[in-house]
C-alpha cells in the first residue's frame, strides 16, 4: 500500500522527516505560502502546493497529514481553511500529527514539566498554541498526535555563524535554562510515531540536558576556537521584544514518553553532541 502524506506548512521539521520518508516510497504533498519555494518544493520530490488554495485532491489521496503551520490570532490557519475537508477525511487517515510546543507550559521557573503538566501558557503565542491544540483536538474521530517541540536547531539553525562573525551573545539570567532538540531527532520521533500510532499521545520532542543558553554558545565557541562572546546581564542587554520573550518561562522539559512508548533513542542526546555533528558537516561540505 502506497502511504501519502499530507504536509501543511512544509518547513523546516517537515523537510527532516520526508527526507526519511521518501526513500520508503511515500507520496508527499507540501504546502507553502510562497510560489516560489513551490518550485524548490518540487526538486526535492515533494508535490507542492500554494496555500491557500484548492487541497481536495491531495486531501482525498492522504493517508497522514503533518501539521507544521504555526497558529495567529484568530486561530490555526489551517483549520481556518480547511477544517471541513478535515473532518471528512477522519474516518479514512491513519496518522495526523501536530507539531506544537513546550510553551504551552509556561514558566516554571526552571522546575520540570512532562505531558501532565497543566497547560499555563505566559506569552501570547503561547496561548494560541493551547487554543490551536484545542481546535484540532476537538475534531471527532482524527487519529491526532501531538508533539510539544523545544527549541529547535540543526544544518543551518545553529550559533556558529554568530559565533563566528562576532554577533554571538552570551545573555546571563540566573536560573535561566532552555530545552532543545536536533531536527534529525524529531524527524526520527515522528517517523516512530507513524510506525507506531496512537491516536489522543502527546509528546514532548527534546534531548536530555536542559540548559543555560550561555552554555550553549561558549561550548559552541570552544568548538570553534575562538574567543568566548561577552556576557551581558539580561536587565540591562539590548534585545528585541520577539528575544526577550524567549527568557519569560524557565522550565527543563522531561522525554521519558518518547523513550518508553516510541523506543526512541536520541541520536543527540545533548547538545554537545549535536554541534559536534553540526560542525563536522560542516567541514565535510567544505573539505
Amino acid at each position: 500500500m502506497t502511504h501519502t502524506l499530507l504536509s501543511l506548512g512544509h518547513g523546516y521539521s517537515a523537510r527532516a522527516l520526508t527526507r526519511k520518508l521518501l526513500p520508503n516510497g511515500w507520496v508527499i504533498h507540501g504546502t507553502t505560502r510562497d510560489p516560489d519555494k513551490a518550485e524548490g518544493l518540487q526538486s526535492t520530490g515533494i508535490h507542492p502546493h500554494v496555500f491557500p488554495g484548492d487541497l481536495s485532491a491531495p486531501l482525498s489521496e492522504a493517508t497522514h497529514i503533518l501539521v507544521s503551520a504555526g497558529p495567529d490570532a484568530e486561530g490555526d490557519p489551517m483549520l481556518r481553511h480547511l477544517r471541513d475537508e478535515i473532518a471528512e477525511a477522519a474516518p479514512r487517515l491513519e496518522w495526523v500529527g501536530y507539531l506544537s510546543t513546550t510553551g504551552v507550559y509556561g514558566d516554571h521557573q526552571g522546575g520540570w514539566v512532562d505531558e501532565e503538566t497543566p497547560l499555563t501558557p505566559f506569552t501570547r503565542r503561547g496561548k494560541w498554541r493551547v487554543a490551536a491544540e484545542a481546535e484540532w483536538q476537538a475534531i471527532p474521530g482524527l487519529p491526532l498526535h501531538i508533539f510539544r517541540l523545544a527549541g529547535i536547531y540543526g544544518p543551518g539553525r545553529g550559533p556558529f555563524s554568530k559565533v563566528r562573525n562576532g554577533t554571538a551573545r552570551r545573555i546571563i539570567k540566573p536560573g535561566q535554562v532552555f530545552s532543545r532538540i536536533h531536527v534529525e531527532d524529531i524527524a526520527q520521533v515522528l517517523a516512530a510515531s507513524i510506525a507506531r500510532p496512537d491516536p489522543g499521545a502527546i509528546y514532548n520532542l527534546c534531548d536530555d540536558d536542559p540548559a543555560p543558553p550561555q552554555e550553549v554558545i561558549a561550548h559552541a565557541a570552544e568548538l570553534l576556537r575562538l574567543p568566548l562572546p561577552p556576557e551581558e546581564d539580561f536587565e540591562t542587554a539590548e534585545m528585541t521584544p520577539m528575544a526577550r520573550s524567549f527568557y519569560a518561562e524557565s522550565k527543563r522539559v522531561k522525554n521519558d514518553r518518547i523513550k518508553r512508548d516510541l523506543d526512541v533513542q536520541l541520536i543527540y542526546p545533548t547538545y554537545r553532541e549535536g554541534l559536534a555533528a553540526l560542525l563536522a558537516e560542516e567541514s565535510d561540505a567544505t573539505g
